[in-house]
């Protein structure tokens, strides 16, 4: 149960005075429903005006704060602008014009004769000078004068700067003394302030200190979370799952096992082999050979006598996979099936009765094999495929389907910077696959310019006359007026024409049957070029696909493009990665599409694109099911996650030594331990509060 101290935090918004049902939709769209949330809506920057005291002293460009007279108003007709002639004490002339319907306004703001206190930017119009909408309007100074540093908060339709500034000042005024939970001495080096002061300064201008200390509360709340998770899941009662090699030996691999490989195969062997459950994550870069070390666990519980389940995060995966995973078993008499929520009927009871008969060694599926209806003999083990996409709660979840807690392993093709790693998957051991198999041949990776689409379209035609297959990703699935973005749609219709029913397209907002139909046409060789946007990105596996032309690279994150260019490569054949990009291209976008060209290196691509963007999400795309951080920047989580990571295990080593009661909850006691617990709970970080409640 949430501690009382918190209460007022997690009161609802409107209760807070000026927020009605109208207020209510814009601040529901930002997320904005109860004080908290209001609280750590951090401005996104700030404006900073100078006080002049005549026109004189103000440049072009510059926010400033001055007392003007207003002389004369001036209408234009149909939608030209209104604009009110104003002037300082020294006579100087400035307009002051707005747009729309803010001209009512302006009207009542600005009656000529009467002094009114102006803030906004100045712009040299004409011969004049001028400010378009003023910020702010007011009879008297002061008020007017207080905001010479003034955030400017995210807003949505309906909402504005002033009214939700409003918001932020009712519920700073309600903020509770809550205990602190950062040790004395980081406080004083890092010479942060307190909680309830951090949010007042980083709020009112530009407080590094404040925003830091803010940052770092998340970044502790997170790191103790997972660690809670991590201590409890080692004081769980699991089996141990000890293979004798019997069905291991006789799998027909395509290629003799990596370095890499070999040793994240001994890495899992010897979790598996604890009483406490295994929970390791398995990085691989694109083709490193996730899926043959997957087998390799599946098939150590299957000697044990345990049964495995491999959960997909699409049925094209699924499907991917059991096919694979089938052919390389077909001599082992392994048992293996298929369970997604397409199937129905006899095929669907077949299964369910495999499974709780134990006649099903190995179940690969959607989410559709966890649902409460699917019972199982044994399970044993439970790997999870592209984890990224998937939460610490959904991991947390699976849990409950073995006699005993199964081991755990996730296994992600999108490589993670190691401090990401720490942040995303704190809990969980690593094992990293950087290694690829022998005779993988390197992707002839290139940057074409847009104006060459005529050319890249006829060599996409020699291409597919020479009897092989190629992929076309577009970054959009429809037409946008606002966007010059390629879309899926009208990229599928234009190639269509020029090559027929040799195109067929996959996006994310097709039906997963028509999805599938066109992939399964693909996949079989009857289509031989694939439109899509990148829903693509994971899995898809056709070895006779060897060209990938990327339409707009420059819009894609470098992990995405790898994930894309890694779709080619799969066989014996030559591959080609065309990157199309436009014609204003950034610094940055420069810089991505550069190293694109010149490294096939997933893991280094993943530390280069954390150092290009500086900010923005976290793995390229927020898929997984808790997301990570709202405060945090990702400079701040570069710089300071390690600093909490180490405080939040010290935190629960110490309570350890003094003798806790081996209960998670009872892992973080005394002042300080109450403290976190109460962190945890204004982060809410559900996964680490249940571990608590559990204690």
């Amino acid at each position: 149960m949430r501690p009382d101290i918190l209460n007022p935090l997690f009161t609802p918004t409107d209760t807070l005075e000026g927020v009605g049902p109208k207020l209510a939709k814009p601040l529901n769209k930002l997320g904005l429903n109860r004080l908290r949330d209001v609280a750590y809506h951090l401005p996104e920057r700030f404006v900073t005006r100078r006080a002049v005291a005549n026109l004189d002293d103000a440049g072009a460009g510059e926010q400033v704060v001055i007392a003007l007279v207003p002389t004369e108003h001036q209408a234009s007709r149909g939608r030209g602008p209104y604009r009110v002639l104003a002037q300082d004490d020294a006579g100087n002339i400035c307009a002051l014009t707005y747009f729309g319907r803010a001209s009512y306004s302006a009207r009542k703001l600005l009656p000529v004769g009467e002094k009114r206190w102006v803030a906004g930017r100045i712009d040299q119009y004409g011969q004049m000078l001028q400010i378009v909408h003023p910020d702010h309007v007011v009879a008297e100074g002061g008020d007017t004068l207080r905001r010479l540093c003034e955030p400017v908060y995210r807003l949505a339709e309906g909402l504005t700067q002033p009214k939700l500034a409003s918001l932020v000042a009712q519920t700073l005024e309600k903020l509770p003394s809550l205990p602190e939970w950062i040790a004395p001495s980081l406080l004083d080096r890092m010479q942060w302030p307190a909680w309830s002061d951090a949010l007042e300064l980083a709020h009112r201008g530009e407080h590094a200190a404040a925003r830091d200390r803010l940052a770092y509360d998340e970044l502790l709340a997170n790191s103790l979370a997972l660690l809670l998770v991590r201590a409890d899941n080692r004081r769980k009662k699991g089996r141990s799952l000890a293979g004798d090699g019997r069905l291991r030996d006789r799998v027909e691999l395509p290629f003799p096992l990596t370095g890499a490989q070999t040793r994240s195969i001994g890495e899992i062997e010897a979790d598996l082999a604890q009483e406490a459950p295994m929970l390791r994550l398995l990085q691989g870069d694109v083709g490193a050979g996730k899926t043959v070390v997957a087998l390799a666990a599946m098939l150590i519980a299957a000697e044990a006598g345990a049964q495995a389940a491999l959960l997909a995060p699409t049925e094209i995966l699924a499907r991917q996979h059991f096919e694979t995973l089938r052919r390389m078993t077909a001599p082992t008499g392994v048992q293996i099936a298929l369970l997604t929520g397409r199937d129905k009927g006899r095929s669907r009871e077949g299964t369910l009765l495999g499974l709780m008969d134990g006649s099903i060694d190995i179940v690969i599926g959607t989410h559709a094999i966890f649902q409460d209806n699917v019972n199982y003999r044994d399970l044993g083990l439970v790997v999870i495929d592209e984890q990224h996409r998937f939460g610490v709660s959904q991991r947390l979840a699976l849990s409950g389907k073995g006699r005993r807690t199964p081991h755990t392993l996730a296994m992600t093709a999108t490589p993670i910077p190691r401090t990401l790693t720490l942040a995303q998957y704190g809990e969980m051991d690593v094992s990293r696959l950087d290694e690829l198999p022998p005779g993988r041949q390197a992707i002839d990776t290139r940057v074409v310019a847009l104006d060459r689409m005529d050319s890249v379209v006829a060599g996409v035609g020699r291409h597919i006359a020479g009897g092989q297959q190629a992929y076309w990703v577009c970054p959009m699935v429809h037409d946008d007026e606002t966007s010059e973005m390629a879309a899926a749609e009208a990229r599928y219709a234009a190639l269509r024409e020029i090559f027929g029913a040799d195109v067929v397209m996959v996006h994310g907002q097709m039906k997963s049957e028509d999805k599938d139909a066109a992939m399964e046409c693909f996949a079989a060789g009857e289509a031989k070029l694939l439109v899509a946007t990148t829903v693509i990105e994971v899995g898809v596996d056709v070895p006779s696909a060897t060209l990938m032309v990327i339409e707009q690279a420059e819009r894609f994150g470098l992990a995405q493009l790898h994930q894309l260019r890694g779709r080619v490569g799969r066989g014996a054949e030559k591959s080609t990665c065309l990157l199309l990009r436009g014609d204003m291209l950034s610094e940055t976008a420069r810089d991505r599409l550069t190293l694109m060209r010149e490294t096939q290196d997933g893991f280094l691509l993943a530390e280069e694109d954390l150092r290009l963007r500086g900010g923005g999400e976290l793995l390229g795309t927020r898929q997984s099911g808790d997301t990570p951080f709202n405060v945090a920047t990702l400079e701040q989580i570069q710089r300071l996650l390690p600093v909490a990571h180490d405080d939040a295990r010290m935190l629960l080593d110490r309570a350890e030594a003094e003798g806790a009661d081996g209960k998670p909850g009872a892992a973080l006691a005394g002042e300080r331990g109450d403290a976190a617990r109460t962190l945890l709970y204004l982060f809410e970080r559900d996964f680490g509060v249940r571990t608590l409640r559990g204690g």
